[in-house]
Parts: structure tokens; sequence; C-alpha cells
């Protein structure tokens, strides 16, 4: 990924991952096509997208395929409702993904997000500053 200075979002999150119990990671390889020609990604057609260019972003590495892009929030949403049944605080967060795949914790994903999960007093995921 790109050697780019961090936001200060990145050191708040960090916060909030060290003050977990746990952290769930999800991936996807959203660099491999579904197969559907739909242009979602930006691409005309599927095998165009198979051999276009991947650019590194400061956060992430594109383009995906929106079907997988959506096929992971799906899992993300399953995942943050099971926590919520749980009674677990949960918060989906985009850096914790891209901090995972910056140390190489996900080799194959090309997107990641990352679910905090706590379980105290008051959830440490909001009213955060």
């Amino acid at each position: 990924m790109s050697t780019a200075v961090l936001s200060p979002g990145f050191g708040r999150d960090g916060k909030n991952v060290r003050d977990s119990a746990a952290v769930i990671l999800i991936g996807v390889e959203g660099n491999k096509s579904f197969g559907l020609n739909c242009g979602g990604c930006g691409c005309k057609t599927c095998a165009e997208f198979n051999q276009a260019t991947r650019i590194t972003g400061v956060d992430f590495k594109g383009p995906n395929c929106i079907f997988k892009t959506l096929d992971m929030g799906i899992a993300i949403g399953s995942a943050v409702k099971t926590a919520m049944d749980q009674n677990t605080d949960n918060r989906i967060m985009y850096r914790i993904g891209t901090a995972a795949v910056r140390l190489g914790l996900t080799k194959k994903s090309s997107l990641v997000m990352g679910i905090p999960i706590s379980a105290k007093g008051k959830s440490i995921y909001f009213d955060r500053s």
C-alpha cells in the first residue's frame, strides 16, 4: 500500500482496537470478476476488468468488482447483527481493514473491513474524538 502519512483517524481507531476484546476481519478478493459484464467496476466487460492495471490509492487498491464488494457488505451486516444479538458493542471500521492489509494479515483480500468487539458499560465506538 501507500507510504502516505496516516490520517489522525488511524490513531483514534487504533485506540479502539487496543480497548476491544476482539477484532473481526472480513475481506474479499475484489480483484476477481464476478462474470456479469455489468460495468459497475468502471470497465466495459469482466475481461477488461481482469486485465485492468491495479492502482494503489492511499487506503485501497482497485478497481474492485462491485458484486464482490456487495457480497462483502452483506457478510459485514450479518456479522455486526450477530454481534449485536450477543449484546456486544461493535462498529465497522475501514481503517482496521486498511491496517490489516498493510500488515500483510490478509494475503488474498483486496478489500478488508474490521469490526472491533467490546462489552463494556458504554460503547467505546461512538462519541469518539
